[in-house]
């Protein structure tokens, strides 16, 4: 049986490499896909071959979360980080060649930093080797229809084979988001702690696109500036697949431009806006001296097509649930409690979106007491915002430290009085 799935193995990257036989231009191209509709809303170059950078790490990722559903492996795992693993250029963990990493840190490096270390010691544990590895995610990849994507290692790090088209990430970006929903929130986290540090992502169009969640970026020489981006807005998905872009920054206006398209009223439809820059600041600063913290001044939320600061009803309850039902949250009018102080996660332009925001958020402040969840709503340039808010503190100091947790798990948040 083993020797069947081999020789399988072989015939379908034997037959991958004769239907693209041609070298990967390496070009602009953009696919994007509305999800409901089945759609393609855009698309130029989207068959076209390129390089899929980083973006191969999505592949890897599918793989990883299919081990763990079917229990090949556990979240805390150790997996050896091979010669072959530690020799990989960086983005990387840096773990010397001989010792271990979990499942976990595995997935959160290659996810959040596009570790390549993390995805080549992934791929030799799940293959026996990279080349193995590759033709296994080839494979994995005609199943799931991406038609003329071929894989050689875990990575993305330069290989002249290794080949995709923006249509083809863009299903298997929705293929991670069908399959794996819980873990796909993992690509969300703009930060992970790592063995005492704190490791960043640098998916930057995420922090401050309202409804995009995740998902990957990617770069080469060869193929230039890549990203992979989905969008949620009121219930409606779109996933967007850049390639070729010739820096960072005009990879991600270019996207942005095209999911604005996508989605009339673009960045100011209702979606999560995220603290403002000097909000973050603000927040940094308390992760850092939440002792000492200054008293917060007054903030307005940036809402897209205006700021101005307004009237708010309040909900809040003084026993925070799991989950917060609709029905409950769409009571106004109603406070309860006497604190002073609040943590602002977010500003929403829609009471659901708000709600979603305090139902990520809350779970993680389980140890400080009785803190309830509030969504505020109000009008700001003639449009309906939702703040979410976590109420309840008994202090300052207790709310800065809150925030600060928050920070840790890539959470926005400030502290308001």
């Amino acid at each position: 049986m083993l020797l069947v799935q081999r020789i399988m193995a072989f015939v379908i990257v034997a037959s991958a490499f004769l239907s693209i036989s041609r070298t990967a231009e390496a070009g602009y191209a953009h696919y994007i896909y509305d999800v409901q509709s089945g759609k393609v809303l855009a698309s130029q170059n989207g068959e076209t071959l390129n390089h899929p950078a980083s973006l191969t790490k999505m592949m890897t990722l599918y793989l990883t979360f299919e081990a763990l559903r079917t229990g090949r492996l556990h979240w805390d795992d150790r997996i050896v980080m091979t010669k072959n693993a530690a020799s990989k250029i960086p983005f990387k963990l840096g773990v010397p060649a001989g010792q271990t990493i979990t499942v976990r840190e595995a997935v959160y490096g290659m996810a959040i930093r596009s570790a390549n270390d993390a995805a080549a010691a992934m791929g030799d544990h799940l293959g026996g080797s990279e080349e193995r590895f590759g033709a296994i995610m080839t494979r994995k990849a005609r199943q799931l229809g991406m038609r003329s994507t071929v894989f050689r290692n875990a990575s993305g790090l330069p290989d002249k084979a290794q080949v995709t088209t923006a249509r083809d990430m863009a299903v298997m970006a929705l293929s991670l988001i069908r399959d794996y929903p819980r873990e796909y929130k993992i690509f969300s986290q703009r930060s992970f702690s790592f063995r005492g540090r704190t490791i960043k992502g640098h998916n930057n169009l995420m922090y401050r696109y309202p409804g995009m969640d995740g998902i990957k970026t990617g770069f080469i020489n060869a193929s230039g500036y890549n990203l992979a981006s989905a969008v949620d807005v009121n219930g409606r998905r779109v996933i967007g697949v850049v390639l070729g872009g010739k820096t960072a920054r005009q990879r991600d206006n270019r996207m942005a431009d095209l999911l604005d398209q996508a989605l009339p009223g673009g960045r100011g439809l209702p979606g999560v806006a995220v603290a403002s820059g000097q909000q973050k600041r603000s927040a940094e600063g308390v992760a850092t001296f939440a002792s000492k913290a200054p008293v917060p001044r007054p903030r307005t939320e940036i809402m897209l097509g205006g700021t101005t600061p307004s009237a708010a009803s309040v909900t809040s309850y003084a026993t925070p649930p799991k989950a917060l039902p609709m029905e409950m949250m769409a009571q106004p009018g109603v406070v309860q409690g006497t604190a002073v102080w609040d943590i602002q996660i977010a500003a929403a332009g829609s009471r659901s979106a708000a709600t979603g925001a305090l139902n990520s958020a809350l779970p993680l402040l389980a140890d400080f007491g009785q803190i309830a969840p509030s969504v505020q709503g109000g009008r700001s340039s003639g449009r309906e915002i939702y703040r979410a808010r976590l109420t309840g503190f008994a202090d300052r100091d207790s709310a800065a430290k809150a925030c600060s947790l928050l920070q840790t798990k890539s959470i926005d948040c400030f502290v308001v009085r």
